[in-house]
């Protein structure tokens, strides 16, 4: 009888993320990552209580690896705030499964609330005031607005709503950000 092959937590989590990433969140199920692992469920609860623990598992990964492209892109020398929106776009175009998990779920947050969640969103707006010249407070209000038109090109990227090229959204984002900060900064006078 051949040795059997032994699925590690690792394996579990890869083949979740697998699925997340070409089908979506709604498809995971202990049968679907069995077969993905070509094996029993039991693997599965051998590393995990619970279907929602690996699933919180999942969208962990999910974030961290969204974290990781804001914290690159917030270290370029030139328009650190621009490549941070184009690195949330670039997230929501080339993973659009995994943007929806992290962006396009019911939440009972205000803008604010969702934007500042966390250290990444915290980060954005610190960077933002470097480009604007706004204070931290004014900074954050920019933001939201700013947040929006973002997020807005990202999920017509993530639903494939509209086909774009990385170029075309820069020079958009760019323009319409700088038109949105003059408009703002003329509210404020």
């Amino acid at each position: 009888m051949p040795p059997r092959v032994k699925i590690t937590k690792d394996d579990v989590i890869n083949a979740t993320l697998n699925i997340i990433k070409i089908e979506g969140i709604t498809n995971i199920s202990a049968r679907r990552i069995a077969k993905e692992l070509k094996s029993s469920v039991q693997p599965i609860f051998t590393h995990f209580e619970s279907m929602e623990e690996l699933t919180d598992v999942a969208t962990m990964k999910i974030y961290e690896q969204y974290k990781n492209s804001m914290i690159e892109a917030s270290k370029k020398e030139k328009l650190p705030y621009k490549a941070m929106g184009m690195a949330y776009i670039k997230f929501a175009k080339y993973y659009p499964e995994y943007f929806k998990v992290l962006f396009m779920q019911k939440s009972d947050k205000n803008a604010m609330n969702f934007i500042l969640s966390d250290d990444t969103g915290n980060n954005v707006v610190k960077v933002g005031t470097g480009m604007s010249g706004l204070s931290l407070e004014k900074q954050k209000e920019f933001h939201i607005k700013v947040w929006m038109f973002t997020h807005g090109i990202a999920s017509l990227m993530a639903t494939k709503t509209i086909e774009m090229s990385d170029s075309e959204i820069e020079d958009l984002l760019g323009k319409t950000v700088r038109e949105m900060l003059i408009g703002f900064k003329k509210e404020e006078m």
